[in-house]
């Protein structure tokens, strides 16, 4: 069961004004969540992919905390940063791995649901993360509603919450910004 929000809430601002001891109290309280997030965004990888949720959960976690004192609003907050980040490490890996592969491209198309089970390869990921990356040039609130759908796995009224939206909205820039990426991902486009 999920610590309430209001303590992981006060623990952050406690980091953030320097509590030390803060970080040993926030990882067992959101762990299990960042570990499911983690396991969710590797659904969408490869099946051989070489990180596993537990490595992907350490290596946000450090990029998260590992930089001196960090500053989160709360709860929300600090999981849509953890998410980011590991999808961050996950393109730095299949960038790496495609600077290794040097192979042919290969396009992606991502289903009308786009929640749904996408195979992936490196080429496919970063082919993912440039579309999603132009979108956020076009409509930087669509660009963190994908993410908090597809990345995060948020119900369109998590998701509404999260970036203080109403559901109507959300719904709109939803099925806008999946149209827009799954143009983008088309092949021969």
């Amino acid at each position: 069961m999920p610590p309430p929000p209001s303590e992981v809430t006060e623990i952050l601002h406690r980091m953030a004004g320097g509590d030390a001891e803060g970080l040993d109290r926030l990882m067992p309280l959101v762990y299990s969540e960042l570990r499911q997030l983690a396991a969710r965004q590797l659904r969408n990888e490869r099946p051989d992919h070489t990180l596993s949720p537990t490595s992907l959960v350490h290596e946000a976690f450090l990029r998260l905390t590992g930089h001196g004192p960090v500053s989160f609003e709360g709860r929300s907050h600090f999981f849509r940063v953890a998410a980011q980040s590991m999808r961050r490490i996950l393109v730095d890996h299949a960038r790496r791995r495609t600077a290794q592969k040097r192979g042919r491209q290969h396009l992606v198309t991502l289903d009308a649901a786009l929640e749904q089970s996408l195979a992936t390869s490196s080429q496919d990921i970063l082919g993912v993360d440039e579309a999603l990356e132009r979108l956020a040039m076009l409509d930087a609130r669509q660009a963190r509603v994908v993410e908090l759908r597809y990345f995060v796995g948020l119900s369109i009224e998590e998701t509404a919450a999260v970036i203080g939206a109403s559901v109507a909205t959300v719904k709109r820039d939803w099925m806008v910004a999946r149209a827009w990426l799954q143009r983008e991902l088309s092949p021969g486009e």
